[in-house]
């Protein structure tokens, strides 16, 4: 994993907590659909970052692959 992709999963795990704890914290009145929002918003944003790194592993094999090929 690089430092990018750390960050990256760091800031969308921790704006929904931190979302959360503003809105109890500071009792801000919200409707029901930013609360299941912020609670989706975590899940959705790793599906959305695996599929990056599963991409980006399939074409690191690609090449890899297409490499030995040559090499042979």
């Amino acid at each position: 994993m690089n430092k990018r992709h750390i960050w990256l999963m760091l800031l969308c795990c921790l704006l929904p907590i931190l979302g959360l704890a503003a809105i109890f914290l500071f009792n801000i009145p919200v409707n029901t659909v930013v609360y299941f929002g912020l609670v989706l918003l975590c899940p959705v944003a790793h599906f959305f970052m695996m599929g990056n790194m599963h991409d980006r592993d399939q074409k690191s094999a690609s090449q890899d692959n297409h490499t030995a090929h040559e090499k042979s």
